[in-house]
């Protein structure tokens, strides 16, 4: 993926990366191309994804950009939470995906499917999960961060309807564990 991904980096740069959301999308995309081409099969684990918990793995890193290979599975939630200073996208390769995503007023909801694909700007505030869907689970889905992260922030809203951050984590894996 080092040749493909470096290919499709733009020249232009602005802050926190010079990487925009359409490139995030980009590398989902490929990202998405070459699982469902089974260039990633070696990275699978042994006997299958896991059906209990989540699992993830590292498909492509750099001082830019990481791109991560993410299973879900029924009740394992994120929790309402940002990327820190990171962009971040994701491109859904199998089953389907429930955001819910705090839009500055409200708790708004999205389903996303095979196919579909999500860009979250900075301080973008949501929640994933498996979403049930008539193909059998885990879901899986391909996501990227510019720059890789190294915080999350997670959040609650308040009775007031206001967003509270409970807690902020170091972390160089995807959306929290």
């Amino acid at each position: 993926m080092v040749s493909t991904l470096s290919a499709a980096l733009p020249a232009a740069v602005s802050a926190p990366t010079r990487l925009r959301l359409p490139d995030l999308m980009q590398a989902t995309d490929r990202g998405a191309d070459d699982v469902l081409s089974g260039r990633y099969d070696r990275l699978l684990p042994a006997g299958g994804l896991p059906t209990d918990d989540r699992w993830f793995t590292r498909l492509y890193g750099d001082d830019e950009l990481d791109v991560w290979l993410i299973s879900w599975v029924p009740e394992r939630a994120t929790e309402l939470h940002d990327h820190g200073g990171s962009l971040g996208a994701l491109t859904v390769v199998s089953g389907a995906l429930a955001e819910t995503r705090w839009d500055g007023a409200a708790l708004r909801r999205r389903r996303l499917v095979a196919g579909d694909q999500a860009g979250f700007p900075l301080g973008w505030v949501h929640d994933v999960v498996w979403a049930p869907d008539p193909a059998p689970w885990p879901t899986l889905s391909v996501h990227a961060y510019s720059p890789p992260l190294t915080a999350m922030s997670y959040y609650q809203v308040t009775e007031r309807n206001t967003l509270r951050r409970k807690r902020t984590e170091l972390t160089d894996a995807p959306e929290g564990n």
